[in-house]
């Protein structure tokens, strides 16, 4: 029998926009490391489309039934991908990922997430990093303006669902609460310190104005703006 992932403390899914929806949840890394993690999902007629899979408790799997069926499943980042597996067993979606994940390897798309791919999602587009070590794309929602990251951009208000030493930890490695490029994550992908700032240049290019990642919380209207400044910051 396969071996998933436990269920972690998380949030009821609520609706953050018509047909979009969040999961704020949380992964166990290590004993006494915990820390936010969130997943997406879209609703479009009955189907729905997971993004950023994090497992539910049983409460949440009956609002995610009740919501609907699942149909695409969609992973953005290399270094997540925890719980694909249990969704892919129980609901038999379509698997989208890039190719050549060092994270997680044995989860084989269905479809490749690369450049030229049309999303599941109509009005939507995916934004590769390419300049990256390791797999990551983003996801533009166009009729809402809204920009579904992993790692790459990360928008926090609170510590929710951190453990006091992953508060400690988290801080020294730069995180705070505001829109920030996530630091281990630019660190690892990077070639040198240069080498995303052509990407994260066209990513300013897409129209979006709110932000949600894997982790922290939904950024609304300002972002765009704000993430002008940090990549500014960043590559000066």
């Amino acid at each position: 029998m396969m071996k998933y992932s436990s269920v972690t403390p998380q949030d009821p899914i609520i609706e953050i926009f018509p047909q979009v929806y969040l999961l704020r949840g949380s992964i166990k890394i290590a004993p006494m490391l915990q820390m936010n993690r969130n997943m997406l999902i879209v609703k479009q007629e009955e189907d729905l489309i997971l993004i950023n899979a994090v497992r539910l408790n049983e409460q949440g799997l009956k609002q995610l039934n009740q919501l609907g069926k699942v149909k695409h499943l969609i992973r953005l980042g290399d270094f997540h991908g925890l719980d694909d597996q249990f969704y892919i067993d129980q609901f038999q979606p379509t698997f989208w990922s890039q190719d050549n994940h060092r994270t997680y390897p044995d989860l084989i798309p269905n479809r490749i997430i690369d450049k030229n791919s049309i999303s599941p999602i109509k009005n939507s587009q995916f934004f590769i990093f390419e300049s990256a070590k390791y797999p990551e794309a983003a996801l533009l929602l166009e009729d809402h303006q809204l920009l579904i990251t992993t790692d790459s951009i990360q928008y926090w208000d609170d510590w929710k669902y951190m453990s006091f030493l992953s508060k400690i930890m988290l801080y020294l490695m730069g995180f705070r609460l505001k829109l920030f490029i996530g630091g281990p994550w630019f660190k690892k992908v990077s070639t040198q310190k240069d080498s995303l700032k052509s990407d994260f240049e066209q990513l300013l290019n897409l129209d979006f104005v709110h932000v949600v990642a894997a982790h922290g919380n939904l950024f609304k209207n300002i972002a765009k703006d704000e993430l002008t400044k940090v990549v500014i910051s960043t590559f000066k």
